[in-house]
């Protein structure tokens, strides 16, 4: 597959599937960081040796392919357009990190874009499995069988008594970041967030807006994930995680309930009137379409807006990052150009769906 493949379409082959409570928890998501023992880190490493590490993880691990995931294709960083990186963070298939900062990495990505392993990030390799809905225990199997198969190729740089070694230090002992993506519009609109997130960081978790660490929470869309694995095992990391996100999952569905027992007229009208202008909007900017997006996918979520499904309101979010509108554009916009593309976007994708629902 060519590049232009992978980043022609908003939602990857995995998102368009079903997962457990996928009405708050988009998407589960496991990543380990892992380092070859015989190169230097990529912190320390030249462009020279930052290369031969490409040269080194792609050859090994295009070479044949594994049952699991098939083959996988490699695509360097830094032969790729600034549009064609900003789409694949879009999609979250690269880190801002690896799209902005690191000169000399790569990312092998699998067909359906449920796996994706960044070369030359902070670490040698970031392993990352996705899936759909609640799934952090098929999550780690799943990347665990993927380490087991890249482990046959490559040697890691690995301590007895530390573990995996890594370039930060919070990733030092199983190198495991768990995450789920999490829709959390009752919370925030019965003012609980504010209590619940500073207690969550108690716990020795991390909350953070869509694209990770330095993002911003849009769309009432929360990353939360560990933030030390040292000490602790695989099993222990993601069982404290999925504690903490049941947790949240029926504080969720209460603040729902709460919201049509007590405010429903007030929540029908935030509702529909968030669907009026997105149908009918000409220009909106990127926070507005995301908030008023969450609130549509809220309402298809408690049956207040039939014919829609929420897969299209998945895809509407990533579909009018500014990445992906300048994909579609073929060229780079002014802001207002976008907000006008965005909203010509919207209008055009909301009345198709509704056209096939007829």
């Amino acid at each position: 597959m060519s590049l232009q493949q992978f980043i022609s379409e908003a939602l990857s082959p995995w998102m368009k599937k079903d997962g457990p409570d996928s009405d708050i928890v988009l998407s589960s998501r496991i990543r380990l960081a892992r380092n070859l023992e015989e190169y230097k880190f990529p912190l320390l490493a030249s462009m020279e040796e930052s290369y031969a590490v490409i040269k080194h993880v792609g050859d090994a691990l295009t070479q044949e392919e594994f049952d699991l995931i098939g083959s996988l294709e490699v695509f360097q960083i830094d032969e790729m357009k600034t549009n064609e990186k900003r789409v694949l963070v879009e999609k979250h298939l690269i880190s801002p990190h690896l799209a902005d900062h690191s000169k000399h990495g790569a990312v092998l990505l699998d067909h359906d874009e449920s796996v994706s392993i960044m070369v030359n990030e902070e670490d040698h390799l970031r392993i990352q499995c996705l899936l759909p809905g609640f799934q952090l225990e098929k999550g780690l199997n799943k990347a665990n069988e993927i380490d087991d198969w890249v482990e046959k190729h490559l040697t890691y740089a690995f301590d007895e008594k530390r573990g995996y070694l890594t370039s930060c230090p919070t990733n030092v002992g199983t190198g495991l970041r768990a995450s789920v993506m999490m829709h959390l519009p009752a919370l925030a609109m019965t003012h609980q967030l504010n209590r619940i997130l500073p207690a969550i960081n108690q716990l020795g978790l991390v909350v953070r807006g869509i694209y990770g660490e330095g993002s911003e929470a849009l769309g009432n869309l929360f990353q939360i994930s560990n933030q030390l694995t040292l000490g602790k095992s695989e099993q222990d990391i993601v069982e404290d995680l999925q504690g903490v996100v049941l947790q949240l999952i029926q504080q969720e569905r209460s603040a729902r309930e709460l919201l049509l027992d007590e405010s429903r007229l007030q929540l029908e009208d935030r509702v529909h009137r968030s669907f009026g202008i997105l149908a009918h909007s000409r220009m909106i900017e990127s926070k507005e379409a995301t908030q008023r997006l969450s609130n549509v996918r809220l309402g298809i979520d408690l049956g207040l807006i039939k014919g829609l499904s929420g897969n299209i309101l998945n895809e509407l979010m990533i579909l009018t990052q500014p990445g992906f509108l300048q994909q579609y554009a073929g060229e780079v916009l002014t802001p207002d150009q976008r907000d006008e593309r965005r909203a010509t976007l919207i209008r055009e994708r909301l009345r198709l769906e509704e056209g096939m629902d007829e």
